[in-house]
């Protein structure tokens, strides 16, 4: 599981989750609270490392186990850190058929990460999902938002390259 980075000493722990603290001034101590302060959690800290979880379950006077199931039953929240771009192959049927393997190797080659896995400079995470939903545009890969269909393994340096900087 990903680490706090917040060094050893109290203060700098204080100070890593001062936005955190902020955030939980805003709910009280319910369960029903959860779901909310995960999420705006991981969209200050980008993932919900160690440290901000038991904080978390601290505040909303939870058990850890608790706040735990809930961060590992939704696909939603991380654990670890994500790239600043995520990149998802199409796995589907269609993409499957028209080379959509081919495609994540090429990706995997290029990035050299593996499905589930981000880039050591964060810049990229890998993941491989059942569909996208263009089937039309087979084989297909999302970047964050944009979608990149009718791909093929020699499309894809210059796709990645688009977003290297």
């Amino acid at each position: 599981m990903g680490q706090c980075q917040c060094g050893n000493s109290a203060e700098s722990k204080e100070k890593y989750l001062a936005p955190l603290k902020k955030i939980l001034e805003g709910y009280k101590k319910e369960q029903k609270d959860l779901i909310p302060v995960l999420q705006k959690a991981q969209e200050e800290y980008g993932y919900l490392p160690e440290e901000v979880i038991k904080e978390i379950a601290n505040q909303l006077e939870l058990s850890l186990s608790q706040v735990y199931g809930v961060v590992t039953f939704y696909s939603q929240f991380h654990l670890e850190p994500r790239g600043e771009n995520i990149i998802r192959v199409c796995m589907g049927t269609a993409c499957h058929v028209r080379g959509g393997g081919k495609v994540l190797e090429k990706i995997k080659d290029e990035l050299g990460i593996d499905d589930g896995e981000t880039s050591k400079d964060l810049k990229f995470t890998l993941e491989s999902v059942a569909c996208i939903g263009a089937c039309g545009l087979a084989p297909v890969i999302m970047v964050n938002d944009d979608t990149h269909g009718r791909l093929t393994p020699d499309s894809i340096p210059e796709i990645l390259e688009k977003y290297k900087n």
